[in-house]
């Protein structure tokens, strides 16, 4: 992943911007609920404090329904803040229940490498780890939990902890009241949470904890278990979750997750998710997710209420999002695969750009021999593709001037296809009239 992230001075001129992070976070809506009131806060942060966030591995990339407790931590550090990112390899071997009806899949230690790995990358590129008098740290809970026996964890750690307390919690209460229950591995999940900020505050001086709203029971817990522990005063802070206006959660579509990888999703796929999303919502999007000020969110609103048709809220979350997650080339791949797709010549492509693309069009295979023994010809191909039925038709079609080879124009019927005519590695794009387009793999 590209990263993308301002120059010194600009980091210094969003501090002056942010003086009032706790106002900020309130006329964005991002503030859910909050252990201690606003102006409480607010001048405990008046000095420069550690604040951290945890992202538990569950797959090799995190998804955008990770980007608000992400962002946050980004949104302290532009305020002066020190930021720790939490990557949770041993909280991850479980799974935490919250918000879940089922208990999770249990994940090896190989997969949780391997996981950490990969959002290892994210976390570096949307947060300020070097040239800043405040680096943020990343940190994996493995590396002290891990440590103890089990014996030793219900000794030093467990004794501190009310059984009654933990049963309060709602990420409990629920559990318990449905059919599926909740088994003692995910119980004990609060409790290794809660351990991570006793020891984030005794080790590295952390004193406020960041989440989704369906963290909460396991942040208070961690309050109350460093307050036990080391008789100190933490803080904790929930953001909304990301969910659409009719309460479903965003960051899904017909095809599954959006994820920040590249490998996962493409640029071009991240880049249409935000550019179709609904008018109820992309005013919340706005002011959530990016760093546009309070004038240019506004200025859009009322745009938005004028022009509906113009979706200029739309592309401009879908470029600055796009910008953030995969950076100015991430951003130029999706403006360029948007010229591809509304019938620009298709050039420098990858295998993985096109079938990105073009996942939702018709595909089908061919053997790469096709196109070296001068057997395959365009009326073969299109109606291999499926986009006419016979032969005949392919000639009306490509006589009439409907037939495209990679957005290019054929007037050939009998035109003998080859390699040249490939649009990247093994793929090649074949288009009827102005929108009906086929994908063919030339397998090797």
């Amino acid at each position: 992943m590209e990263v993308y992230w301002p120059v010194t001075r600009e980091i210094e001129k969003q501090k002056r911007l942010m003086q009032d992070i706790i106002a900020e976070l309130q006329w964005r809506g991002l503030i859910y609920q909050m252990t201690d009131e606003a102006t409480t806060l607010q001048k405990w942060l008046s000095q420069p404090r550690v604040v951290y966030a945890g992202f538990d591995p569950t797959a090799d990339s995190l998804h955008v329904g990770s980007l608000l407790p992400l962002l946050m931590l980004r949104r302290f550090q532009l305020a002066g803040h020190r930021p720790i990112a939490l990557a949770g390899g041993a909280t991850g071997m479980i799974g935490d229940p919250s918000g879940k009806s089922e208990e999770r899949q249990l994940l090896s230690s190989d997969v949780l490498q391997a996981n950490i790995a990969g959002i290892r990358q994210q976390l570096s590129s949307l947060l300020e780890f070097e040239n800043t008098a405040l680096p943020a740290l990343l940190v994996n809970n493995i590396d002290w939990i891990g440590k103890f026996s089990y014996i030793e964890f219900l000794r030093d750690i467990g004794k501190n902890c009310s059984v009654n307390v933990m049963m309060s919690k709602d990420s409990v209460k629920n559990r318990l009241s449905s059919d599926v229950g909740l088994s003692y591995t995910e119980f004990s999940y609060m409790l290794l949470q809660a351990y991570d900020f006793a020891h984030l505050f005794q080790n590295h001086q952390c004193q406020l904890q960041v989440g989704g709203s369906d963290q909460w029971g396991n942040i208070t817990a961690g309050i109350g278990l460093t307050r036990r522990m080391h008789s100190a005063q933490v803080f904790g802070m929930t953001c909304p979750l990301l969910t659409k206006s009719d309460g479903s959660k965003m960051g899904k579509t017909e095809s599954g997750t959006v994820w920040l990888s590249a490998k996962r999703t493409s640029p071009y796929q991240f880049y249409q998710y935000w550019f179709n999303i609904a008018d109820a919502d992309v005013g919340k999007c706005l002011r959530f997710l990016t760093f546009l000020n309070r004038e240019e969110i506004e200025a859009l609103d009322l745009a938005r209420q004028q022009e509906p048709n113009a979706r200029a809220s739309q592309k401009r979350l879908a470029e600055v999002m796009t910008l953030l997650i995969h950076g100015q080339s991430g951003l130029q791949a999706a403006e360029n695969a948007a010229q591809i797709l509304f019938g620009g010549e298709i050039e420098n492509s990858s295998d993985q750009e096109l079938l990105g693309i073009f996942g939702d069009v018709p595909s089908s295979s061919r053997p790469r021999a096709d196109l070296n023994g001068g057997s395959l010809t365009l009326l073969d191909a299109l109606v291999h593709s499926g986009l006419v039925k016979s032969k005949s038709e392919a000639r009306r079609v490509v006589g009439e001037g409907g037939a495209y080879v990679n957005n290019r124009r054929q007037d050939n019927p009998d035109t003998v296809l080859t390699g040249e005519h490939l649009a990247s590695e093994s793929v090649m794009i074949l288009r009827r009239g102005k929108r009906n387009y086929a994908v063919i793999r030339f397998d090797r």
